[in-house]
């Protein structure tokens, strides 16, 4: 992921767009069950807009300013613990990944982190929710296998939108700039 060379008031203004953005999305998980988790995963896309359009720096406020607003001002938390778990840190995490340039250890360190995250989220939901699970459920091989194939999807797709708006970014800001 290439970012902007860009930053001071631009990058906090850059911030503030894509923290209300994701904010917006992540409201829309509250109010619209069906597609909650889709909803959060947007909104934990928006930060790498932040991060293309005003630096890195912008990409970590509009993560952290997120994550605080949307704890403090949702009706449900469990968008914001997801979208802290699993989503918001994610394009300031695969900023720093893809900086490696060797992409087979890119997804090495990728696949990692998605385990672990689903381990964190696994055990937890256990805890709180599922105390007594069913014999079947104590390993959750399918829940790990359908997790990383759903990342793998998301990383890909992720990265094409990325080039995407990349592209879109760097025309309208050589427009801007003649």
């Amino acid at each position: 992921m290439r970012r902007g060379k860009t930053g001071g008031a631009y990058g906090i203004a850059v911030s503030a767009v894509f923290t209300a953005l994701s904010l917006a999305f992540l409201y829309l998980s509250n109010l619209l069950p069906v597609g909650w988790l889709g909803f959060i995963a947007v909104a934990g896309l928006l930060p790498a807009g932040a991060i293309i359009s005003g630096g890195i720096g912008a990409g970590l406020f509009c993560f952290i300013g997120t994550a605080v607003l949307a704890f403090l001002l949702l009706p449900g938390k469990e968008s914001a613990v997801f979208y802290v778990i699993l989503f918001g840190h994610y394009p300031v995490i695969k900023y720093y990944i893809e900086r490696l340039r060797k992409q087979l250890f890119e997804w090495v360190l990728k696949l990692l982190l998605c385990n672990a995250l689903f381990t964190v989220l696994w055990f937890a939901f256990r805890t709180l929710f599922l105390p007594s699970l069913p014999e079947s459920l104590q390993f959750p091989l399918p829940f790990y296998l359908a997790g990383n194939a759903a990342f793998v999807v998301y990383d890909i797709g992720f990265t094409k939108l990325i080039a995407f708006y990349y592209s879109r970014f760097e025309r309208f800001r050589k427009n801007i700039n003649h």
